[in-house]
């Protein structure tokens, strides 16, 4: 079967957030109904961001490699703007706060791809390699479906893939996390991609957190592009880091070939959206600030990788 791959820079601002942003932004318990004034509440607060997406190429972002990563649903009304501009879309299928990944729509996910056609299908997991097999049998088999749906259907695929410490290896580094980041997510994360890849699923992208240093990146690549898979890349994704650890992720991996981009979400948004909810600065103080801090990180990324 013929790998879709995704070589072009691609600067991604990802909102496609929605447990997080109900439960961390507007103070939405778990099991709160999401009545439509919650719904329309957070469809203002995305178009703000979409806002200062639509700034920052305007302020001298290429286009071509700028994309956003929302949902459908708080998402669609941008969905349908960005698709109309030409705008690179990444939408999300899976079912958003879940350790396990499944999909949003089920077996109608097909649907909603075809409604937007995006310019990437993304799904986020979580996938430690000492996971119990059952746990990551069943994402193997999700995984799988959507592989195989955007291989046949030419759509490149993107995968998110974040690694939660097991109690094992949090032992193992004394319950520090930043040890964990250091010493053994590296490694856990090239597993992850062997597992994945084992399994015949293709990713045509993948969205992986930040390493400290350039040699991590290198391996991880390696792997990435192992047994044929020369096309396949990867991106940093932000994970809600502060600005400082953001930058020395990415400053670590501009200069790695196969590093292709970024997906930033809450260091570029979370600030100007808090200030604006607070009622320090306006809608539009805060899409342009959104559009700066978005600019301003694919300005550093360039830089780095001179």
């Amino acid at each position: 079967m013929k790998k879709i791959s995704y070589p072009k820079p691609i600067f991604i601002l990802a909102f496609d957030h929605r447990s997080s942003f109900l439960k961390n932004l507007l103070d939405v318990k778990e099991k709160q109904k999401i009545t439509p004034a919650i719904k329309n509440q957070v469809a203002d607060y995305k178009k703000i961001i979409y806002a200062g997406f639509k700034l920052a190429i305007k302020n001298g972002l290429p286009k071509k490699q700028a994309a956003i990563l929302v949902d459908e649903e708080f998402g669609s009304e941008i969905l349908k703007d960005a698709k109309k501009n030409n705008f690179n879309i990444c939408l999300p299928v899976e079912k958003s706060g879940e350790k396990i990944f499944d999909f949003a729509y089920g077996k109608n996910f097909s649907a909603h791809i075809k409604k937007y056609q995006p310019t990437t299908v993304k799904v986020l997991i979580r996938y430690n390699p000492d996971d119990p097999k059952k746990d990551k049998d069943k994402q193997i088999k999700n995984l799988k479906i959507i592989s195989d749906w955007c291989q046949k259907n030419n759509y490149p695929f993107m995968i998110e893939a974040l690694i939660p410490a097991t109690k094992q290896q949090l032992t193992i580094v004394k319950e520090d996390k930043k040890n964990y980041d250091q010493k053994l997510r590296p490694q856990l994360t090239r597993r992850m991609v062997a597992e994945i890849q084992a399994a015949h699923i293709e990713a045509s992208l993948w969205k992986i957190e930040g390493f400290h240093n350039g040699q991590s990146y290198q391996k991880l690549i390696q792997q990435i592009k192992a047994d044929g898979r020369s096309n396949v890349n990867a991106i940093i994704l932000g994970r809600g880091e502060d600005k400082k650890g953001v930058e020395k992720w990415l400053a670590a991996g501009a200069k790695v070939k196969g590093i292709i981009g970024f997906a930033i979400g809450r260091t570029i948004f979370w600030q100007p959206l808090n200030d604006l909810k607070n009622g320090l600065i306006d809608q539009n103080q805060a899409s342009k600030q959104i559009g700066q801090n978005y600019l301003d990180f694919y300005k550093y990324f360039l830089s780095k990788q001179k």
